[in-house]
């Protein structure tokens, strides 16, 4: 008699559980990623490196460039892009691009503008409105993705060219419409109370904390190893102490006249929220498994049965409405929308993933990379700002970083490959 041999399928409850691969102590933690830099995956080490070198050398250059005045400009200036790289980390997870997305939030956003201020539709209606636009134009990027099979590249070039000519449509002759919502521009234009600030950094440190152990707990059950309790409290000691730096210095008086202006801005927690939900999503759920799967292996991972298709709908989806997000954030800075709002922040959007560490040919990121990137291309275009050089040698800063980026991008994949090999 044949006696056939059957393997055990895997844990459900392993397989949702997040580890590094080399679990055990802090050493072996730090020879693991040293292995990963050498490996040619280095994340988002350079954008780390970049923005600790860029405050220095404009510190350095320009007194104004490390205050408090101008941190907060700094912070409320990365917002929108911040959150379109963010946006963009859904699509280029799977190998895909989305070069349709600014313009397509700031189709939405005109949507919303223009419905509230001309046909005086309640601003929450027209602001849902916004948000489906964006919706549904993810949903037919997907479409011509997922199921024609048409390159995203060519899908979303032809929405950004398309989407311009949408927007002189909805915004009509006037050419800029104000936006008149104050709850929407206190996002951009207000503060939290003092106290407020402490809280937050509280409310992050017992989020991170709380994961971390929740996270350990799981694995402790499903009887798989622990990484040293030691990295719990060394990343909460981070936290603290950079928490802790910026909000001592966004709490100080940064006003020029008698009325005080001090505080962490608002759009700091909003920002914070979305990126643990998108984190979490990435992190713990089938979904953001799937697109690392589809990003390093699309064909494999639809022989063991994924919807592929669905996958990348869901993704483009995901990225769209973001975009409209990033948008609503610009317009509430500026406080007006015009037919060319979206156009020429699409490309920085993938400048901040990249130089955050998110590979352009999937598989590879996090969100918190494409925010430091974000953070990066900030920084450059504040600090020559502050010191009054021409638009153009922004330009050519931005676009050296992304070249480098790109390029580091390209050699990491080259050197991993290899050493698989």
């Amino acid at each position: 008699m044949t006696v056939q041999r059957t393997e055990a399928a895997p844990d459900p409850v392993a397989s949702d559980l997040i580890g590094s691969g080399v679990e055990g102590g802090l050493r072996d933690q730090i020879d693991a990623w040293w292995q990963r830099i050498r490996g040619g995956e280095m994340g988002a080490l350079p954008a780390i490196g970049g923005l600790v070198v860029l405050s220095i050398l404009f510190s350095i250059l320009s007194p104004y460039f490390f205050t408090a005045g101008n941190l907060a400009n700094l912070i409320n200036q990365a917002a929108s892009l911040v959150m379109l790289g963010m946006a963009l980390v859904f699509v280029l997870l799977l190998g895909e691009i989305d070069l349709s997305a600014g313009v397509t939030g700031g189709v939405g956003v005109a949507l919303f503008v223009v419905l509230n201020d001309v046909a005086h539709i309640p601003w929450p209606i027209a602001l849902i409105v916004g948000f489906l636009f964006g919706i549904v134009t993810g949903s037919v990027i997907g479409f011509f993705v997922a199921r024609v099979g048409i390159p995203s590249f060519v899908v979303t070039l032809g929405l950004f060219l398309g989407y311009q000519g949408l927007a002189l449509v909805v915004i009509g002759s006037g050419g800029l419409y104000q936006m008149q919502v104050p709850a929407i521009s206190a996002i951009m234009n207000s503060n939290l109370p003092v106290w407020a600030g402490w809280v937050l950094l509280l409310v992050v440190l017992a989020v991170s904390g709380g994961m971390s152990f929740w996270d350990r707990s799981r694995r402790t059950r499903a009887g798989v190893p622990n990484r040293d309790i030691s990295l719990v409290w060394i990343k909460l000691g981070v936290i603290l102490v950079i928490g802790g730096v910026v909000v001592y210095f966004l709490n100080l008086n940064r006003s020029q006249s008698i009325i005080p202006v001090q505080g962490v801005p608002m759009i700091v927690p909003i920002v914070l929220a979305i990126l643990w939900i998108g984190t979490f999503v990435l992190d713990r759920t089938k979904f953001g498994r799937y697109l690392y799967a589809i990003g390093g292996n699309a064909e494999a991972v639809r022989r063991s049965g994924v919807k592929v298709r669905w996958v990348k709908w869901s993704a483009f989806v995901v990225c769209s409405s973001l975009a409209v997000v990033s948008q609503l954030f610009d317009v509430a800075r500026i406080g007006n929308v015009d037919a060319a709002a979206g156009r020429d922040i699409v490309l920085s959007g993938v400048a901040a993933a990249v130089v955050g560490g998110v590979s352009l040919f999937g598989g590879r990121g996090r969100l918190i990379h494409a925010a430091l990137g974000a953070l990066v291309i900030a920084a450059i275009t504040n600090g020559l700002g502050l010191l009054n050089l021409p638009s153009g040698i922004n330009l050519l800063v931005t676009g050296g970083v992304l070249i480098l980026a790109a390029t580091v991008d390209a050699l990491s994949r080259l050197r991993s490959g290899g050493a698989r090999a």
